[in-house]
């Protein structure tokens, strides 16, 4: 398969679509607009009314016309095809080419699940086995926390977490940023996978600057994975707290949409526009090798690619995706 093809169809989605994906944020969907997302390959329109927001297929009952081209009003949607208007629950109340004609039952919009969320919108496109990962640092105040993102991508979503998983890179995509080559050593730690997900510990690296201090230091890291699209790292620096959390939306199987929040408990006189326009540089330089990444489709055989003893994060991510039998964007 070349760069330019595209994996039009995802071979199997009834795992991934058990967890729920972050949508938007949720200071993009506002009253009065319709807010048209894809999520594994499926096409669904926001709508927020009286605060509450709705996740809907994007797809008139009548003859398959986008919503998200229609209208907003007063607790209603209506499709800028024929004028079918759908209420708050998704069923038909008004055929406009015949208004004394009560809609039939079966006229109504397929609606997903959604939870508002560390300033995100999360749709579940199916029955949900998981709610929303949880986010340590979140309510704790003396944390800061930066949005970042949204990032388009042109990769899987587990080629995406793999790469926010794996430390041995940082020397050398990131050098001077967050690592340095002459420092590539990576020591043993521990991982541990059970029902709550993936735990990797005492990841030991040496950073140039961990902490703005301009003096390098080794660092430890703590990694989790909450469920296949959605991590989080917890760096330990002179009692400094930093964290990420990381969500990846699988649009396609090769197509994602990355979102990070940033917490920290220090240098408040930084400006939050400074720390995000440093991701921004951190993130533009993860998506130049992640793009070039081959085969597509993040292989789950340990087989088809070679591991050292610093890859033991990414092994028992791929076990983990294997055994929970998640195959979108895998392969």
């Amino acid at each position: 398969m070349s760069a330019k093809q595209f994996v039009e169809q995802p071979k199997h989605d009834s795992v991934a679509s058990g967890y729920f994906q972050v949508a938007a944020l949720s200071s993009s969907v506002i009253e009065g607009i319709l807010y048209p997302v894809r999520i594994l390959g499926e096409d669904m329109v926001l709508w927020r009314s009286n605060g509450k927001v709705h996740a809907w297929r994007d797809l008139c009952i009548h003859r398959g016309a986008r919503l998200s081209l229609g209208t907003v009003g007063e607790g209603v949607v209506t499709c800028a095809y024929h004028g079918w208007t759908y209420g708050e629950d998704g069923s038909c109340v008004s055929i406009p080419a015949h208004p004394d004609q009560r809609p039939p039952s079966r006229a109504r919009v397929h609606s997903y699940s959604v939870v508002e969320k560390y300033g995100f919108v999360w749709v579940c496109p199916g029955r949900p086995v998981y709610g929303v990962p949880s986010f340590p640092e979140w309510s704790l105040e003396e944390y800061r926390k930066i949005h970042c993102g949204p990032y388009h991508v042109k990769a899987s979503a587990p080629r995406l977490i793999e790469n926010f998983l794996d430390v041995a890179h940082l020397p050398f995509v990131h050098e001077g940023l967050l690592g340095d080559r002459k420092h590539a050593s990576i020591g043993d730690y521990q991982v541990l996978t059970n029902e709550d997900g993936i735990t990797a510990k005492n990841i030991i690296i040496w950073q140039p600057d961990p902490d703005g201090t301009g003096v390098g230091s080794h660092v430890t890291y703590t990694y989790r994975v909450f469920t296949p699209f959605t991590s989080y790292f917890v760096k330990d620096s002179t009692n400094k707290g930093f964290s990420i959390y990381c969500s990846v939306t699988p649009v396609d199987t090769t197509s994602s949409v990355m979102w990070m929040i940033i917490a920290m408990n220090y240098s408040p006189e930084v400006p939050s526009s400074q720390i995000r326009a440093f991701e921004d540089r951190v993130v533009s330089q993860d998506i130049r090798v992640v793009e070039s990444q081959r085969p597509e489709l993040l292989p789950l055989d340990l087989q088809a690619e070679l591991h050292l003893r610093s890859d033991k994060t990414a092994i028992a991510y791929r076990r983990w995706l294997k055994e929970i039998g998640l195959a979108f964007g895998t392969e």
